[in-house]
């Protein structure tokens, strides 16, 4: 079989498992479970032999037009380079996991067939995307993952903030799309085609006539599918979702194809110094903002979220100062390791019956309870926060090498002024980074308090993924140094200065933040803090659904606890009430754009139903009044009916007479 044809099946069969296990999953559920691992599973191992194949060489391309158009024409085309077979793998190894996890931790979920086949289809879509190599074609795959992220994100529909999650995700992306809808059309006007070798070609001789705007009106589009500023606010709120549909879209989709986008486009967002200024500016205020909100957060998946938002910022940096081969590389590596720090914290959920850190705080022993989730999330942050030498540290020295050849004029495709701006970002994002892994991890592992009961090791499908997903986690940084083809044949590895300068702000952060934690909690005995309302003997699923609802009901918000023993709060300082809403961007967006549009929709219903309709029902009620007095006259009397007739002739003959007189007269 051809490598063309296998790379055809790679996003197919993800697709053909979700039909079927929807035609399925009420009248044959014992093969839910198989339609939603197996063809996953085999669209994984195929991307592995796919990316084997192609094996960092030249680039493999196929086509066929997919439509006349009359103008632009849109062909059904592959593209396979190093970034795009690696990012595949990625892709199938992390929603693998993900359906296996999800058959215990949805285990006794009414809806686990929908579940299944919507994360079979958004890995499907992701799929679609990385392969496509037309525009057209890589938007149908963007559309239908924001579909599946809405119906996902609102899986537990009963709960208000699932509702309100899918609403805010769809929407916002939403907003995105729009001049990313846009910008696609100019693109294509511009260079005369769809496809994205074509557009490159296009773009190197010279062909492109707009490229600032283009460039911007791409980036709302990335901007809001990524999740970056300032289109980044979605993000926490989803994960009131289930806890593996925010892996899948952390790690693997969704937020990653906005990123993957501009890298497999980079050429045109270079033709423009002012596109790749604002590219920088974005990156840097998002790590550096999404830092110090996840230093301030409460529920130990939005400190997650918001260290998504950051990771992504590193990438859009690496992209800002031209190097898409240190983006890609944080983005696989990121994938792994994030996949992990989500599929653990779902297992540190599920046995705590809680996803405050202020709650887990108080508790002791929960490390001894869920060691697989305890050393699996140990490593997972260690590699979030760039220490060596796991995966993190080579690609985050990757993206701050890359900054610091542009920064210091040892590059030119990108000015020198994003260099510095991203060089200066990401060192301080390293401590911030560091900072709150470190308070994560002592919050929820070196709780002190009573212990609570122990209801056994978690289901192996849970915890067996962590450990798959934890040897790339280890391993994969180490691949650096010879893997450099793959991507556009740069060299990955660290040098000397940012290596140390990095790492050792990093472990300032984490040790200040240490510091504060010794200091802080003597007060945790003192204020008994509780959102523990969850049975954890009960189904992950449920646990989680009921863990949300509780935390609001016991602090008023999903994201904060007003926990004086939370080392967060002492290092933010004043800082820390505005860093826990996200700086109030949601109430300010709420001020700017959603009460002035309320606003217009009330008027636009008082001008239909009190203006529009008004005429509407007094042409109505004239024509019934009419009706009224012609019926009056129908009394079925044929002597009133001759009178009538013989009144009426009479009067038309007398006014006959009359005018004949008057012009007679004249």
């Amino acid at each position: 079989m051809t490598t063309t044809t296998l790379a055809a099946l790679v996003p197919l069969l993800p697709f053909l498992g979700a039909v079927a296990g929807l035609a399925l999953g009420r009248t044959a559920p014992g093969f839910v479970r198989p339609l939603a691992i197996l063809p996953t599973l085999t669209a994984a191992v195929l991307a592995v032999i796919v990316a084997v194949r192609q094996g960092g060489g030249r680039a493999i391309d196929a086509a066929t037009q997919l439509t006349p158009t009359g103008s632009v024409p849109i062909d059904l085309a592959l593209h396979l380079d190093g970034f795009a077979v690696l990012v595949a793998v990625l892709v199938g190894l992390v929603a693998t996991c993900v359906q296996l996890y999800s058959t215990a931790y949805l285990r006794d979920d009414a809806r686990y067939p929908s579940y299944a086949a919507l994360v079979s289809l958004f890995t499907s879509a992701m799929l679609l995307v990385v392969y496509s190599g037309d525009l057209m074609v890589l938007l149908v795959g963007w559309e239908i993952m924001g579909i599946c992220s809405y119906f996902l994100v609102g899986h537990y529909w009963e709960t208000p903030e699932a509702r309100a999650a899918s609403l805010k995700a769809f929407l916002v992306t939403k907003l995105g799309d729009v001049p990313f809808l846009i910008g696609l059309f100019a693109l294509a006007a511009d260079t005369g085609s769809f496809r994205i070798t074509k557009i490159l070609a296009a773009v190197t001789n010279g062909g492109l006539d707009h490229p600032t705007l283009i460039a911007l009106l791409l980036l709302a589009g990335v901007a809001g599918k990524s999740a970056q500023f300032p289109l980044h606010t979605w993000l926490p709120d989803a994960m009131a979702g289930p806890t593996p549909v925010s892996a899948l879209i952390h790690a693997a989709t969704m937020v990653a194809a906005g990123i993957y986008f501009v890298a497999r486009l980079l050429p045109v967002f270079a033709a423009s110094g002012a596109a790749l200024t604002v590219l920088a500016v974005m990156a840097a205020v998002t790590m550096i903002g999404s830092g110090l909100a996840a230093l301030a957060q409460d529920d130990i998946k939005r400190v997650l979220a918001y260290s998504t938002i950051g990771q992504l910022g590193y990438m859009s940096g690496a992209l800002a100062v031209g190097d898409r081969g240190a983006a890609v590389f944080h983005l696989i590596s990121h994938g792994a390791f994030k996949a992990v720090l989500f599929l653990a914290a779902g297992v540190v959920i599920h046995a705590a019956g809680t996803n405050s850190l202020a709650a887990m705080s108080r508790m002791g022993g929960l490390a001894r309870r869920v060691p697989d989730a305890f050393w699996t999330m140990t490593v997972a942050l260690l590699a979030l926060a760039a220490i060596p030498p796991f995966a993190g540290f080579f690609s985050k020295e990757a993206v701050l090498v890359a900054a610091e050849h542009t920064a210091l004029g040892d590059r030119s495709v990108a000015p020198a002024a994003a260099g510095w701006t991203i060089l200066i970002a990401g060192l301080l994002a390293a401590a911030l980074t560091a900072a709150y892994a470190t308070r994560l991890w002592l919050l929820a592992f070196r709780g002190r308090g009573a212990e609570l009961p122990d209801h056994g090791r978690q289901p192996l499908a849970m915890t067996s993924v962590l450990w798959v997903l934890a040897v790339p986690t280890m391993a994969f940084g180490l691949t650096a140094g010879v893997i450099g083809d793959w991507f556009d044949g740069h060299a990955l590895t660290p040098s000397l200065t940012t290596a140390v300068l990095s790492t050792g702000i990093g472990l300032v952060g984490g040790l200040v933040t240490y510091g504060a934690w010794r200091h802080t909690t003597v007060l945790a005995a003192r204020t008994p803090i509780g959102a523990v309302a969850a049975h954890p003997g009960a189904e992950p699923a449920l646990v989680e659904a009921e863990a949300m609802t509780s935390h609001t009901a016991a602090y008023g918000t999903v994201a904060d606890a007003a926990d004086p023993a939370d080392p967060g709060r002492l290092l933010l300082g004043p800082l820390h009430r505005h860093a826990v809403t996200g700086f109030h961007l949601d109430a300010l967006y709420t001020t700017l754009f959603v009460r002035p549009v309320q606003q217009a929709a009330r008027l636009v219903r008082f001008l239909d139903r009190t203006v529009i309709d008004t005429y509407v029902d007094g042409s109505g009620a004239v024509t019934r009044l009419l009706g009224t007095a012609v019926r009056r006259a129908q009394t079925g009397n044929v002597q009133t009916y001759l009178s009538v007739l013989l009144a009426g002739s009479l009067v038309l003959v007398i006014a006959a007479v009359v005018f004949a007189n008057v012009n007679a007269g004249s």
